[in-house]
């Protein structure tokens, strides 16, 4: 009697000591064979991608692939000795993240050494805003500060339209040249922030623990943030489409403080922002892959893929096998190992790996942390993630 092949195939590693590969597959259980064929069940081997489309697009777009692609956020940062020591010739968050150079050499540093899936341009969901007439900087020790905070309709009337080709023409560039660097072995990956965010920042003036002055805002003068959200989305939208233009071949959209809105009020706040977003690149690029991560976003996961986006990041307070089937089964998923895993052992870190991937399933998942990498995660570890990662094989 013919049986299945099991949905993994990984290298043996202490993590399935004591169960033979014979005894069979379990729920969740993986197992360290490798098959094509047992009996007459045939396992149809992925189909070969073409040379034009990175393995972690082929994902997105739920082709049949031989294993999961894997990238992390905030790969290129503080945790890598190469990074830490050009902040030092370049203290300025600033000067790194809007010199061409610089943002090129940063967002290679872990393309050279761990050869993720993904390749993320080094930058600041910030950036746009000094084209928006909101003059910031990120303050060493502190984080960005809103030198003018928007608390009232006039000054929400001053902020412009964000023209990408005028304020951040170093965006365009770097992304140009990531694509010559690493042509299609990994996806370019751009990014921007949700509206809610982003005004989150500048109404609160900064970084927020109680987001006491946007809430203030949304419940006592909500025309005032709709107006300031409309603007952002726009804008957004905007640079989405000009990031794609310059060789971004999947952006992602953070929306990291949405997730402090209650359910009705992402309704109002966010989603609809969010699903403009998705719409208005959708007329213009309508192949180009969209992720949307909020952090600590349990309570509104299914509300997520109504915004349109093809992936939904999932933070590791999520079971990603729960999260699948609140996703449902027309939204890829992408995640969701805790960042705090990477300072335990090599064999915690492969076997949280292998569950991942295992209840994630073997279409429309892209490997990744549940947040940003921390600082001071040892680079040895980090290697380590990937090799597992790619190790794996469907």
């Amino acid at each position: 009697m013919a049986t299945a092949c099991p949905p993994l195939s990984l290298p043996s590693t202490s993590l399935f000591r004591g169960r033979s590969a014979r005894a069979g597959p379990r729920r969740r259980q993986l197992t360290a064979v490798r098959c094509s064929a047992v009996g007459e069940a045939v396992v149809e081997e992925a189909s070969p991608r073409t040379a034009e489309e990175p393995l972690l697009v082929s994902a997105i777009r739920g082709r049949k692939v031989e294993r999961p692609p894997v990238w992390l956020m905030r790969q290129a940062g503080r945790y890598m000795k190469s990074y830490q020591l050009l902040c030092e010739r370049y203290p300025s968050f600033r000067e790194r993240s809007e010199n061409v150079d610089l943002v090129v050499e940063i967002s290679l540093q872990p393309w050279k050494v761990f050869k993720p899936d993904g390749v993320i341009l080094f930058s600041d969901i910030l950036t746009p805003l000094p084209g928006m007439n909101i003059p910031f900087d990120i303050v060493k020790g502190k984080g960005p500060v809103i030198y003018d905070p928007l608390r009232t309709a006039a000054a929400v009337n001053e902020v412009r339209e964000f023209v990408p080709e005028e304020w951040v023409p170093y965006v365009g560039q770097a992304l140009n040249i990531l694509r010559q660097e690493v042509k299609n072995e990994a996806a370019v990956l751009g990014f921007v922030g949700a509206p809610f965010t982003l005004a989150s920042y500048c109404v609160e003036g900064g970084s927020s623990k109680n987001f006491t002055l946007i809430k203030k805002m949304a419940f006592s003068e909500p025309a005032i943030l709709h107006n300031l959200l409309q603007k952002f989305t726009t804008s957004m939208a905007n640079y989405i489409k000009y990031q794609a233009d310059n060789g971004a071949q999947a952006v992602q959209i953070f929306d990291s403080w949405a997730t402090e809105l209650s359910p009705a009020d992402f309704e109002e706040f966010s989603l609809p922002y969010l699903k403009q977003i998705v719409d208005s690149v959708r007329e213009t690029h309508p192949n180009l892959p969209l992720i949307l991560y909020a952090s600590g976003s349990g309570g509104l996961l299914e509300r997520l893929p109504l915004t349109g986006v093809d992936v939904v990041s999932l933070d590791w307070t999520v079971d990603m096998a729960e999260g699948r089937k609140r996703l449902g089964s027309n939204t890829a998923v992408q995640g969701n190992v805790d960042p705090g895993v990477l300072f335990g052992s090599k064999e915690f870190i492969s076997r949280r790996i292998y569950d991942t991937v295992q209840k994630a399933g073997n279409v429309g998942h892209v490997l990744n942390l549940g947040h940003g990498i921390k600082v001071g995660t040892p680079e040895e570890n980090v290697a380590h993630f990937f090799e597992v990662a790619k190790g794996i094989r469907y």
